[in-house]
């Protein structure tokens, strides 16, 4: 029951359009600090998704907060504004590459969590 609580945990957190969050941010304001805020606390998740063995929520989470950041930069009232601030690429070609890209730091994470985990486990003693 408690992985299961993680999984909806994890899930929900990777519910916030995070690209969408990101890319707005730059459009606004000109500034990078969504796209860290982004990568910091995707790869926070996916560190911890991982230490408890929760990969399906990793998957499942990303897809999702895609899905979610593509349907609020679908809806978005200065759409025809941003479409000209992101060229050569569209909105939604940058949409797609930042998602892949948020991948890496995510995979790394996930490594991490993997050798951290190794390491702590008790080595069993042969009797």
């Amino acid at each position: 029951m408690k992985k299961i609580g993680l999984s909806i945990l994890f899930i929900c957190i990777y519910c916030f359009p995070f690209v969408y969050f990101s890319m707005y941010q730059d459009f606004i304001s000109g500034s990078m600090m969504g796209y860290i805020m982004m990568v910091i606390i995707t790869s926070l998740v996916a560190f911890f998704s991982r230490f408890s063995n929760n990969i399906s929520a990793i998957i499942i989470g990303n897809i999702v907060s895609t899905i979610i950041s593509y349907y609020c930069m679908r809806n978005m009232i200065d759409n025809e504004r941003w479409g000209g601030y992101f060229k050569p690429l569209t909105p939604t070609h940058l949409l797609y590459l930042i998602s892949l890209l948020n991948l890496i730091p995510q995979f790394m994470a996930m490594k991490l969590a993997s050798k951290y985990k190794i390491r702590k486990t008790p080595k069993s003693k042969n009797v």
